[in-house]
């Protein structure tokens, strides 16, 4: 057997296989962004510095 087919064979499989992953990433990350809650902006609260003691303070 020509050395070439082999090649040719996993070539096609390797494609496949990424055309696979790259379905099955994208279904995974639907599921989990239809479960993820929203994120809400006053979760997380802007810090500012306190010029008089230089310590950082929700704002």
């Amino acid at each position: 057997m020509p050395p070439l087919i082999p090649l040719a064979a996993l070539a096609a499989l390797s494609v496949y296989g990424a055309r696979w992953a790259r379905k099955e990433w994208r279904r995974i990350n639907a599921e989990l962004d239809a479960v993820r809650p929203p994120e809400d902006d006053r979760a997380h609260p802007v810090l500012r510095r306190d010029p008089a003691t230089g310590e950082w303070r929700p704002h």
